[in-house]
C-alpha cells in the first residue's frame, strides 16, 4: 500500500484511543494480578481478616474492568463503523488496517501483553478459589468433629434436639476401640 492509500484509510483519532484504552487495560489488569496474588499470599497465612479486605477490592477492580470493557464496546463500534462492519466483526487485524505500521505494531504488542496478563490472572484467581475451598473443606470437617449436637445449626438453618438415637453411631475423636 503506498503512503497515499495508507492515509485514506488511517484514522489517526481511533487508533489514539485505541492505544489509550489497550493501556487502560494494562493498568487496570496488572492492578488486579497484584490484588490476585496478594490475596493468594493472605489465604496462605490463613489471615482472614485481609482475605476479606482484598475480596471487597478484588469487586471494585471488577466493577472497573466493566467500564473498561464499554468503552471497549464504544471503540469498537466506532472501527466497525469506519471499517463497514459490525463491531462484533471488528478483529486487532481489522483495527490496524486502520492504523500506521508504528502504531499498529504498538496496539498489537499491547494487546498481546493484555492477553498474557489476563491469563496469569486467571491461572491464579483459580488457584485461591481453589486454596479457599480447600481451607474451608477442613474447616467443615473441624466443626463437625467437634459438633455434640447441642448447639449447633443443621444444614437446614434450625437447631436439632440431641437424642441418643442420632448420638448413637458416633465416635468422639478420642474414642477409641482397643
Amino acid at each position: 500500500m503506498s503512503a497515499p492509500d495508507t492515509a485514506r484509510y488511517s484514522d489517526t483519532d481511533l487508533a489514539e484511543d485505541v492505544i489509550a484504552h489497550l493501556e487502560a487495560q494494562l493498568v487496570a489488569v496488572r492492578r488486579l494480578l497484584q490484588i490476585v496474588l496478594e490475596q493468594g499470599a493472605w489465604i496462605r497465612e490463613r489471615d482472614v481478616h485481609n482475605v476479606v479486605r482484598l475480596a471487597g477490592i478484588l469487586q471494585a477492580e471488577m466493577q472497573r474492568r466493566g467500564q473498561l470493557e464499554d468503552e471497549r464496546m464504544l471503540l469498537l463500534e466506532r472501527a466497525g463503523a469506519r471499517l463497514g462492519v459490525t463491531a462484533s466483526s471488528v478483529t486487532l487485524s481489522l483495527l490496524e488496517s486502520l492504523m500506521d505500521p508504528r502504531t499498529a505494531q504498538e496496539a498489537s504488542a499491547r494487546s498481546s501483553e493484555l492477553r498474557g496478563l489476563l491469563s496469569e490472572v486467571q491461572r491464579e484467581h483459580t488457584c485461591n478459589r481453589a486454596l479457599m475451598h480447600q481451607e474451608l473443606a477442613f474447616l467443615d470437617h473441624l466443626l463437625r468433629l467437634v459438633d455434640d449436637g447441642s448447639g449447633a445449626y443443621n444444614e437446614g438453618g434450625e437447631r436439632p434436639t440431641a437424642n441418643q438415637s442420632s448420638l448413637a453411631g458416633r465416635r468422639g475423636v478420642f474414642d477409641q476401640e482397643v
